[in-house]
């Protein structure tokens, strides 16, 4: 019987379980399989790069194959898992089948895709990746000025809308919505964001959608068709609609699946010997959780119950920094289904109380999202 532990997927949650891993078992052979290069990146780096001038290369922080040498891992790079096989334990890849002593799904999440009309719908753009943000660098590095329209106002599409427009690009914004961010802000906190992505020259279109998108004359440049009938011009439109976890081999293998792969609090599946973490994993608690603390967090756990000591992924407060350098924020918002509302004692600060009085969120902004740590220690999970 194999020793192997198998880890699918490169992103935060694959590396940084192998690494941590590593720190308590440096004997265990472990095989890394991923369909890109594996190099390491912060993926959060993908939607504030324009700005800073960075290029897609600039990006890697670790290339793939010293992340393997250094942690001493086999990597399979470029390579597709085909299925699983929980009862067998092992792998189906195209160079064969690969066993495992335990296997970790870290298959992260896909872009949701609207349908859309139009002879140019297949050129709507998503960036989930180091390799889909290069190739929206290589479409936009003609120059600033250019007309970019992004679908959705939400974390994704409010951070690539702050960071385009601050690198010179005309962006505008459509969503169905009210707001920006409406699933993380109060009202008042949407307007001010909105206030300052305008002040950069955002264009915002509220409770609309993109119902066409095609070639003009010259074939370069986009005609974009809103369902509230406004025409719109643009040389590339980027979906930021939001994520899914990505499920597709899970479901096949008959894994436990709802919103994520279902995981109890050790991270193990519906399967023996079978984990998920990151974003395609549904916690113990029903949600999921596509951001870097709970990721790093639920990498120790897994990694002590791979090296023989069975741990549970406790997850503390974990307020989300939102890169809109126009408008810093720092949200925390509620458990789902909390009862309560927002409260603004402050210019600034926004904290969610429950019908008792106890605060169970806040949301900062501006210069107080320094105060973050206080805040933090006021809510009560």
């Amino acid at each position: 019987m194999t020793n192997t532990v198998v880890v699918i997927g490169a992103g935060l949650a694959g590396w940084t379980t192998v690494r941590e891993f590593r720190k308590l078992d440096s004997t265990t052979p472990v095989t890394l399989i991923t369909g890109d290069s594996g190099d390491f990146y912060a993926k959060p780096s993908l939607s504030n790069a324009f700005a800073q001038g960075r290029l897609p290369a600039q990006l890697v922080s670790t290339p793939a194959a010293r992340m393997a040498e250094t942690l001493g891992v086999t990597l399979l790079a470029h390579t597709r898992v085909q299925a699983l096989d929980t009862a067998a334990q092992s792998v189906m890849t195209p160079a064969g089948s690969i066993a495992f002593r335990d296997l970790v799904l870290a298959t992260g999440a896909q872009p949701i895709r609207v349908p859309v009309e139009g002879d140019a719908a297949d050129r709507v753009l998503s960036v989930n990746s180091l390799d889909d943000f290069a190739v929206l660098h290589a479409q936009l590095q003609a120059g600033s000025g250019r007309p970019v329209l992004i679908m959705g106002a939400g974390l994704i599409g409010c951070e690539f809308a702050n960071d385009l427009a601050s690198a010179g690009f005309c962006v505008s914004v459509v969503d169905p919505g009210l707001r920006p961010l409406a699933a993380l802000l109060p009202e008042a906190a949407s307007a001010e964001l909105r206030q300052a992505l305008e002040a950069l020259g955002v264009t915002f279109h509220f409770g609309t959608t993109v119902r066409r998108v095609d070639a003009t004359q010259n074939a370069e440049n986009l005609q974009v068709l809103l369902s509230n009938g406004l025409l719109a011009q643009a040389d590339c439109v980027l979906s930021a609609i939001g994520l899914r976890a990505d499920t597709r081999l899970a479901q096949a293998a008959g894994l436990a699946v709802e919103r994520g792969i279902m995981v109890n609090r050790q991270l193990r599946t519906s399967a023996a010997h079978v984990h998920a973490l990151g974003d395609c994993a549904q916690y113990a608690h029903g949600v999921t959780l596509p951001y870097v603390m709970p990721i790093m967090t639920a990498a120790r756990a897994l990694a002590a119950t791979l090296a023989g000591t069975p741990s549970d992924a406790v997850f503390a407060l974990m307020p989300v920094s939102v890169k809109t350098p126009a408008l810093p924020l720092v949200a925390a918002p509620p458990s789902p289904g909390t009862a309560g509302q927002w409260h603004a004692p402050e210019a600034g600060l926004w904290q969610w109380l429950d019908e008792a009085g106890v605060q169970r969120g806040f949301v900062l902004s501006g210069s107080r999202t320094a105060q973050r740590m206080a805040e933090s220690k006021r809510v009560v999970l």
